[in-house]
């Protein structure tokens, strides 16, 4: 018998080579330690805001630009060159759509942040790894050998994720410098933590694009607010290919008053690049081999034993990320910082942890 029943329409082959990514997400009680968001809270008066939302600003569509103004003006930026997207995520999708076509490619040292590579996936160009150099060092003299003419992006995270590594600014120079034909993005979303910038070059090299996040240092990551800089001839650009709608007006009202809380942002800054220092020195003393980082989290190497320590952490109320998976990363777990007082949870943890599997420093090398 002839099986009647409709099938669903095809998925367009650009849906089907995309790379999944699957978070893991669900059963996440205890100690948030694995997505490298604030681990505490937004600022107190973001709640404020929040309870000052009436139903009738819910029914009015979402207005972007008075905020871009205000987000210009605190990076020294004209509007032109700024636009709020739904998260960074929302802002790698839309480079992606706006430059990689078919007989285009994308350079992306690694490992590095899964979505590039996600969202570059679907679209019909090449995507080019260039491994990090020993230590996760960044690769310069292999991106430069990869930039060929059908270069249309070249992404690079500063830090970078999951290594926390930066990249020197000369660098970053030499990248822009080598292939003024494609867009170099620098995503600054660890800036806070680390306080070096390329955003200056924004308008002066017309290929350069950096991008900002609210959800580490503000604390915004539940209502995906981030931000593209670039000079305002692409940009108009990138305004053709967003949707005019993707941050929401909850998240504008929310991120108005984050900006006027320069005070809480100071001290979660602070909070944190102290508890940088106390979980290094803490790692030092345990011998668990690690890599100095300038994010709001670290990347340790525990061997073959991995997976043992991030249940075992688990178990003790502590959540962090197996990164194992990621090109050079085997037997590494990446721990996020938070204030001081979940630094030292975490490092109780750890110490627990470490002994409840038997681990000794001969298990990881690095």
């Amino acid at each position: 018998m002839t099986d009647a029943r409709p099938r669903p329409p095809s998925v367009s082959a650009a849906v089907r080579s995309m790379k999944e990514y699957h978070p893991p997400l669900g059963d996440r009680n205890g100690l948030r330690l694995d997505f490298n968001e604030n681990t505490l809270a937004c600022s107190p008066r973001v709640i404020e805001a929040l309870r000052g939302m009436t139903a009738a600003d819910l029914t009015r569509y979402p207005e972007r630009e008075p905020l871009e103004r205000r987000v210009a003006e605190r990076l020294g930026l004209t509007p032109g060159q700024v636009l709020l997207t739904n998260g960074v995520d929302e802002a790698i999708h839309v480079l992606c759509q706006t430059y990689l076509d078919a007989d285009t490619a994308m350079i992306l040292p690694v490992p590095t942040y899964t979505m590039y590579e996600v969202y570059a996936s679907g679209t019909p160009a090449r995507v080019v790894n260039v491994a990090a150099e020993d230590g996760f060092r960044f690769p310069l003299a292999g991106i430069l050998d990869a930039v060929t003419p059908a270069t249309r992006l070249i992404c690079i995270a500063n830090p970078n994720s999951p290594t926390g590594q930066d990249v020197r600014r000369e660098d970053l120079m030499r990248v822009v410098e080598s292939a003024p034909h494609a867009c170099v993005f620098i995503d600054e979303a660890y800036f806070h933590f680390h306080g070096e910038t390329i955003l200056d070059l924004v308008g002066r090299a017309p290929n350069v694009i950096v991008a900002r996040t609210f959800s580490k240092a503000y604390g915004l990551a539940g209502l995906r607010l981030g931000v593209l800089c670039a000079a305002e001839e692409p940009m108009q650009w990138m305004r053709r290919a967003i949707s005019p709608y993707s941050v929401n007006s909850v998240a504008l009202a929310c991120l108005a008053a984050a900006l006027e809380d320069e005070d809480y942002l100071r001290w979660y800054v602070d909070e944190v690049l102290a508890s940088r220092c106390e979980f290094q020195a803490a790692l030092d003393r345990l011998g668990v081999p690690y890599w100095r980082s300038q994010a709001n989290f670290v990347l340790v190497n525990i061997g073959l034993a991995h997976g043992a320590f991030v249940q075992a952490m688990r178990r003790r109320g502590v959540l962090v990320r197996d990164r194992s998976a990621d090109p050079g990363c085997d037997g590494c777990v990446r721990i996020t910082l938070g204030p001081r007082e979940h630094t030292r949870q975490a490092i109780a943890a750890l110490h627990e942890s470490l002994a409840a599997i038997g681990w000794t420093p001969s298990g990881a090398t690095v």
